[in-house]
């Protein structure tokens, strides 16, 4: 199991392609829930099929990166354990096998690594199986051990004198306390039933796409506390292990599908158009006055991430050709109007993207390039207008100088 899930979370991934255009994945942080039912196998010994038990989980998480997220996850229901222990002084009456279960609830904190996108070095949501893995730390409410003390009380009890040194079986049972019996025996005498420990696990998830909310969640994991887990004394820690499944389910817009810029081109042509002055044909030529060229209007579309009115490290060059464009030419001004696309928000929140997103251009023409104000002009549409077919493009800033 564990290595078909290794291979199906490896899968290669692809940007979109339309025609000639290509598309990426944009990453957004994002909630999710899963509810999982499975099974428990606790170390014990006695028979494998008789330390099966059931086992339940929901998770809450959160994927702040296409790589890092995590959970909080509660996981419980039952444990069994059993023991054959024979150990005793000569001529002791051999117990017959002990088996007992009971109830917890394990609450745990876990950081939570996507090895699909990890080991693939590219963010895709449309893979058909991710890959995770998970390690965490929390703790294990154990209540309703009432078996074990059943089992102590009829085979142990009976006979705390006939145990060799420095073995009792039960020696961890929860809630004890120290006692003797009337022939001055050393036993065990219940003051509780219940105990909470320390917990730590670690595991690997595997989601199997089901539509770009829900996925079909697999969940393997083992867990690792003390020695007083399962009420024995094995002078090592105690282990059980589950295998889980159930749905998972996507809280709000985890990524969006946008063209891809380094497969947007911009084709910028200047033309200088130049007047010579006549000459006279019967007088001599005066010298030629040159007339300063006149440069065409100059058009720059400053583009914005969703959301955003903050000018991107690949836009600024825009702006940088604008006043350049406005230094060269004194008389010229720009006009500056901001969009916003319709596809995405409401008419309000799009208003108020599109009259920052041409405010941000006009602080950087001023502030950062000395531009004079009274040369700026600036107008919002909001989502009104949308000048491009393609919504992505409609989050712009198009200034025009001239």
């Amino acid at each position: 199991m564990i290595a078909s899930m290794l291979m199906l979370g490896l899968l290669p991934a692809s940007a979109q392609n339309q025609g000639d255009t290509q598309y990426e994945y944009v990453f957004h942080p994002h909630w999710y829930v899963s509810a999982n039912i499975g099974g428990q196998y606790t170390i014990g010994e006695v028979d494998f099929q008789k330390l099966l038990s059931p086992n339940a989980q929901i998770a809450l998480g959160y994927d702040f990166t296409p790589y890092i997220g995590a959970r909080l996850s509660v996981n419980g229901w039952q444990s069994k354990a059993g023991t054959e222990q024979t150990r005793y002084t000569s001529g002791a009456v051999m117990d017959p096998r002990m088996e007992w279960k009971w109830n917890y609830i394990s609450p745990m904190v876990d950081l939570t690594v996507n090895l699909s996108n990890m080991i693939m070095g590219n963010y895709n949501p449309k893979r058909p199986f991710i890959l995770s893995a998970f390690v965490g730390l929390g703790a294990n409410f154990g209540f309703k051990n009432d078996e074990a003390w059943d089992n102590y009380n009829k085979y142990v009890l009976p006979n705390a004198g006939l145990y060799a040194e420095g073995f009792e079986p039960f020696r961890y049972i929860w809630g004890s306390k120290d006692g003797v019996d009337a022939a001055g025996n050393k036993i065990f005498v219940k003051d509780g039933n219940n105990q909470t420990l320390f917990n730590v696990h670690f595991g690997l998830i595997g989601d199997i796409r089901l539509s770009d909310k829900v996925a079909l969640n697999l969940e393997l994991q083992a867990n690792t506390l003390s020695d007083r887990y399962n009420s024995k004394c094995a002078h090592n820690s105690d282990w059980y292990f589950n295998a889980l499944a159930g749905l998972k389910f996507a809280l709000g817009k985890g990524y969006e599908t946008r063209e891809k810029k380094d497969n947007v081109r911009e084709v910028i042509v200047e033309r200088v158009v130049e007047k010579q002055i006549p000459c006279p044909e019967v007088t001599p030529a005066p010298v030629p006055v040159p007339v300063q060229a006149k440069a065409e209007p100059l058009r720059r579309d400053v583009f914005f991430t969703i959301n955003s009115t903050t000018i991107d490290a690949g836009e600024q060059h825009k702006v940088q050709e604008l006043a350049d464009y406005l230094k060269k030419n004194p008389n010229a001004k720009v006009q500056i109007t901001g969009y916003a696309d319709k596809g995405t928000g409401n008419a309000a929140i799009n208003k108020r993207l599109a009259e920052k997103r041409a405010a941000v251009v006009l602080d950087v023409l001023v502030k950062q390039y000395g531009i004079s104000r009274d040369r700026i002009s600036v107008d919002s549409k909001g989502d009104t207008v949308q000048p491009f077919a393609e919504q992505v493009k409609n989050r712009v800033s198009i200034c025009v100088a001239e």
